[in-house]
């Protein structure tokens, strides 16, 4: 699809984009598809912050699966760590972090 805008047009779509942090083709494609089936675009900072908290929490809970997998070697071996149970609270702190980030996700899409 070809859209033909006047320099001044282009500028102006642009700069929204630009915004938003988005190629200026992407923004352009999210605002028309958003017209075209007559809903209002869903806010990509949003999701974009919403996204950067998921990804925090991915790297958290893949940082305690590694010191797990750490803590169960050193308890086959026969050594006892104590930080056992502060790797284990992490871990639940972080699925809680990933369970309050889904129902956020649930509660912003339609």
């Amino acid at each position: 699809m070809y859209i033909l805008l006047s320099e001044d047009e282009h500028a102006a779509v642009s700069r929204a984009a630009e915004r938003e942090r988005l190629a200026t083709a992407a923004w352009a494609a999210l605002t028309l598809l958003a017209a075209a089936s007559g809903t209002p675009r869903a806010e990509h900072n949003e999701m974009r912050e919403v996204l950067q908290a998921v990804m925090q929490a991915r790297g958290q809970a893949q940082r305690i699966g590694v010191n797990l997998n750490q803590a169960v070697a050193a308890l086959n071996s026969g050594e006892v760590s104590s930080t056992i149970q502060w790797y284990a609270r992490a871990a639940a702190q972080t699925v809680r972090k990933l369970d309050d980030l889904a129902e956020e996700l649930r509660r912003r899409l339609p």
